[in-house]
């Protein structure tokens, strides 16, 4: 999970690039970096840490120009802890580009290979994105020869990268001179939008709309699956669909957890969506537990506050803030290490005494991943003198690896890969565990935009539909080939009896 931007402007576009990157600060808080070009030179400044933090204002004075590009970090995969591998990248030729990417591809190792014996092309970190830079940069120079760019070139090298690249993958790049490119995986994984400012000539492109509505552009609409976009330094804008078979399957975990609740992706608020999972959940829920049994519904700050709110309606039981957020620790989800993880959740969040004391207590989450912050906050209620705790997740539960852009690296670390309900709710510590339904979840937010085919869910239900790791990258994982599907299903590889 990382938040991409892109800015073809007719005024300098530094500030704006920041300010569109701490409205993403969300989706990543390991790095940040933003590059900027004036005429065919390119100036770039990154760094590890948060956008306020890596950007003073020597570095906004040496990054001028009317177009550029920029990322949040949020690593899944490389190595987090070098700078060398914050983003966008940079390659001189053909006529220099830079590119930033949110997502993960499955077959980088065998690209970087591809890449090295038969392109020629030198990889020097574990980035895929410098994979990806790499591809792209080798399938542009193969259709120009030296000749001047024409936009049938880039998109011609585009339909090419999409042959090439399997996973998730949406892209903004820079070729300098020339104009700001952006595409998307033929699944549309990953989120990615375009809007526009002015009398014309100004363009952004964005992960999710909240950066560009907060920067003054007006939402055009989503880049579709496999679709490129380019834009000249003059803001014409370019368009073609360049995948043979795309379908619309975005990522679901956008709207449970990853997207601003302000952001509509894919056709879809995310609000909404949130608003109306909470009602499915109040369904399983009644299902499990009487409502009069429960006196307060309490949401586990912030993404699950939409969800609570709608919950409790439908319940017809209170709603209370009863957890304070410090907003100064980061989203513990994403914070690298369980050690870390676990000591922060009482950093970040304090108990109401007086939402607790003496009473039955429903907890609303968006998600249950490792359970760590899950037990932590079991527990909190408890000290702080709630009778019994319940415990309910906006989400299903997360039973297997995501391998498309969100820390969920091994089975291992799932709290409910290969446990029943009631074991992990032993694990929690709550008195009861109610989960949402994923056939629910998938229908009522596939009706707020029916042009959705399908969701890739696969942390869920196991099914990746943009294609497996390889085996010696996926044996540890308990992954398998589902039957008569072509696409990787845990499930499939637990019923035929490997490792996990």
């Amino acid at each position: 999970m990382c938040g991409i931007v892109g800015v073809i402007s007719q005024q300098p576009v530094n500030q704006l690039l920041y300010d569109a990157l701490l409205l993403l600060q969300h989706r990543g808080q390991d790095a940040a970096g933003i590059v900027t070009g004036s005429g065919s030179k390119l100036y770039m400044h990154k760094a590890r840490g948060m956008v306020r933090d890596v950007f003073r204002t020597r570095n906004m004075r040496a990054l001028p120009g009317d177009y550029g590009i920029g990322q949040v970090r949020y690593p899944t995969a490389g190595n987090a802890e070098s700078e060398e591998e914050a983003q966008p990248f940079y390659v001189n030729a053909p006529f220099g580009l830079v590119l930033a990417h949110n997502g993960n591809l499955i077959n980088a190792a065998a690209l970087k290979r591809e890449l090295f014996n038969n392109d020629h092309r030198h990889i020097n970190t574990e980035s895929d994105t410098e994979v990806l830079i790499n591809v792209l940069a080798h399938e542009i120079e193969r259709r120009t020869h030296g000749l001047p760019l024409s936009v049938e070139d880039i998109f011609a090298a585009v339909r090419a990268v999409h042959l090439r690249l399997r996973g998730s993958y949406a892209v903004v790049a820079l070729i300098a001179g020339h104009g700001l490119l952006a595409f998307r995986d033929p699944f549309g994984i990953r989120p990615l939008c375009f809007g526009m400012a002015g009398e014309g000539g100004e363009v952004m492109v964005a992960s999710e709309s909240v950066a560009l509505e907060g920067t003054g552009y007006k939402f055009e609409r989503d880049i579709a699956p496999g679709e490129a976009i380019f834009v000249d330094l003059q803001g014409r804008l370019h368009s073609e669909q360049c995948a043979a078979e795309p379908q619309r399957n975005p990522c679901i975990f956008e709207y449970v957890y990853l997207a601003r609740p302000d952001s509509v992706l894919d056709g879809v608020s995310v609000y909404r969506a949130r608003l109306r999972m909470g009602e499915t959940l109040a369904q399983r829920v009644i299902s499990v537990l009487p409502p009069s049994e429960i006196d307060v519904v309490i949401p586990i700050p912030e993404s699950s506050r939409p969800s609570a709110m709608q919950l409790a309606h439908r319940l017809g039981r209170p709603y209370r803030e009863g957890f304070v957020k410090n907003r100064y620790v980061g989203r513990t989800f994403i914070m690298p290490g369980q050690a870390v993880r676990k000591k922060s959740v009482r950093q970040k969040l304090n108990a109401i005494g007086q939402e607790f004391a003496d009473r039955n207590v429903l907890l609303v989450d968006d998600s249950i991943v490792r359970g760590t912050t899950s037990r932590e906050i079991v527990q909190m209620a408890r000290e702080a003198g709630a009778r019994k705790v319940y415990l309910a997740s906006a989400a299903p539960p997360v039973r297997y690896p995501n391998i498309y852009g969100i820390d969920m690296p091994t089975a291992s670390e799932l709290v409910a890969h290969n446990r029943s309900v009631e074991e992990i709710r032993q694990i929690i510590g709550a008195d009861v565990l109610i989960y949402q339904d994923l056939d629910a979840m998938k229908r009522v937010i596939r009706e707020i935009n029916p042009e959705i085919v399908e969701f890739e869910a696969s942390c869920f239900d196991g099914c990746y539909i943009a294609g497996a790791l390889p085996p010696d990258e996926g044996k540890n994982r308990g992954e398998g080939v589902a039957p008569n599907t072509g696409r990787l299903s845990l499930q499939g590889a637990e019923e035929q009896g490997q490792p996990s």
